[in-house]
């Protein structure tokens, strides 16, 4: 039974919170009620002595984090991109959390590689470095291929992660279906597909080889994006624990006083954050989804060099479109459209009123468009939209979380950049080219040319599909094998033939 660990587990933390004096420090930071303060560490307390102690030179919020594990540091790297939310004096101590932990030994390091690759270091490499980075899953070491002289970086995950991350997660789901038992109003949220969303995407860290592909794979999609680099994946030398990438050679973006010192335009690169993300979420619907400062660099030249690929987002098209319609919508303040988005999309249930839902959007836009540059967020936007949407029983869409974390994400790192970064300025021609090219006639032509060629492949079937069909609904006592066909799926087969046909016949003539 895994119920009395997982209650132990978070019985823990908050013991940890407690004996480290992060939780004095936490509910300072979000200016916690005097009478919830008092209940939680009145519950807490009595099991203060199961908390871990932790690193005493370490700040209190980041001891207690690094203590407890890697699926709480992955949450203190998010925090630390908001100092919007907890503060500046917060934001920074959380940094260190982001590439600056406490790593193996070197010699741990050289073994992985060595069991993993079936080759020694020291053929591979003429040098190989002492870590350079420390994170909560992996670590990075400089080194240079034997053969060719090149500087490449070296990641290796950490010895007994893929448990010790399990550990935490398990603790999560009990947490989850504790709620889920507790307060039957939470399960509109849904908080155990929240945590398997979270799982599936954090596994992936877990498998460099997964990271390498989305490495290769992000590479192909930005080769033209100005300003932007990915380094290259050396395959040869990448395995399932250990992966090996072209050097980055640059000044972390998390260190504004190094990029001061280099030159660099701290506005323009907060801009730069902001457009790449969004471009790469809606034009190619695959996007670095933990661009937190410490897997960013700006190199010499001013280019902004991404790594560590091993949480990436994915996103259909058809959500792809939907989101830029309810963005865009808010940019243009279209709240009536917006609602209309959300109706259509299915996230709000059809029996409410998308009128009235117009107007809580419009309650939740205006004083955000009514702010100064230095306070127009999309964090609060998210915020405010999250609390009406409750309030119209719209579900948590699980599709969108990652998408909507990394926006959150995105702009603290473009903030730290610049506090006066405006984010609806940057976004507005982003997400207006995308609906210019992505909704409207040219998306509906493409779109039915697609149909037509699924059609053309099966074609031949088509007959005697479509007459299968209208036996068994003539005939229902005949004995056919059944398929779920409907007069719903026939109209909407001739209609696709009659719409792709006439794409076709268009194109032909253009």
């Amino acid at each position: 039974m895994r119920g009395p660990h997982n209650l132990l587990r978070l019985i823990r933390t908050g013991a940890t919170l407690e004996r480290t004096g992060a939780m004095k420090v936490v509910m300072d930071a979000f200016d916690t009620p005097p009478l919830v303060r008092m209940a939680a560490r009145g519950l807490v307390w009595p099991f203060q002595w199961m908390g871990y102690r932790g690193d005493p030179k370490v700040p209190p919020v980041p001891r207690a984090l690094t203590a407890l594990g890697p699926a709480y540091i992955k949450f203190g790297q998010v925090l630390s991109t908001r100092p919007d939310v907890v503060g500046n004096d917060l934001a920074t101590e959380l940094r260190v959390l982001q590439d600056k932990l406490p790593p193996f030994d070197l010699a741990v390091a050289k073994q992985s590689f060595e069991d993993e690759l079936g080759v020694s270091v020291s053929s591979v490499f003429s040098e190989f470095s002492e870590p350079v980075a420390a994170a909560s899953i992996a670590q990075v070491h400089r080194a240079r291929l034997a053969e060719t002289g090149e500087e490449v970086a070296v990641k290796v995950l950490r010895p007994g992660i893929e448990k010790a991350f399990r550990k935490d997660v398990d603790a999560f789901y009990f947490a989850a279906d504790c709620i889920e038992f507790l307060s039957p109003a939470s399960r509109r949220l849904r908080p155990r597909d929240v945590i398997e969303h979270f799982d599936g995407v954090v596994t992936g860290e877990l498998d460099l080889r997964l990271e390498s592909a989305s490495a290769s794979e992000f590479a192909a999609n930005t080769g033209d994006d100005a300003g932007f680099q990915v380094p290259s994946v050396q395959w040869e030398y990448s395995s399932r624990r250990v992966m090996t990438l072209g050097w980055a050679e640059g000044d972390p973006l998390g260190d504004n006083d190094a990029l001061d010192a280099a030159g660099h335009d701290r506005h323009a690169l907060g801009n730069r954050v902001l457009e790449l993300f969004l471009s790469h979420a809606l034009r190619d619907g695959y996007f670095h989804a933990d661009m937190h400062q410490g897997n960013l660099k700006v190199a010499p030249n001013g280019d902004i060099i991404a790594y560590d690929f091993g949480i990436m987002g994915h996103i259909d098209e058809y959500t792809r479109r939907v989101y830029a319609e309810i963005l865009f919508g808010f940019i243009q303040r279209d709240y009536q459209r917006v609602a209309e988005v959300h109706f259509e999309a299915g996230y709000v249930p059809a029996n409410r009123d998308v009128d009235e839902f117009a107007r809580a959007l419009r309650a939740v836009g205006e004083p955000i468009f009514g702010m100064d540059a230095t306070r127009i967020s999309m964090g609060r936007l998210l915020n405010y939209l999250f609390e009406v949407t409750e309030r119209f029983g719209m579900e948590t869409r699980t599709e969108l979380i990652l998408l909507q974390r990394t926006m959150v994400v995105v702009e603290g790192v473009a903030r730290s950049l610049d506090p006066e970064v405006n984010i609806w300025d940057v976004a507005k021609p982003v997400v207006a080219s995308y609906i210019q090219q992505s909704i409207g006639p040219r998306a509906l032509g493409r779109d039915l040319l697609k149909t037509a060629r699924v059609l053309v492949r099966f074609g031949p079937r088509l007959p005697g599909l479509v007459e299968e069909v209208l036996i068994r609904q003539a005939t229902p006592e005949v004995a056919v094998k059944p398929r779920r066909w409907s007069s719903a799926v026939i109209g909407g087969v001739v209609g696709a033939v009659l719409g792709g046909g006439a794409v076709l016949a268009i194109l032909s003539l253009s």
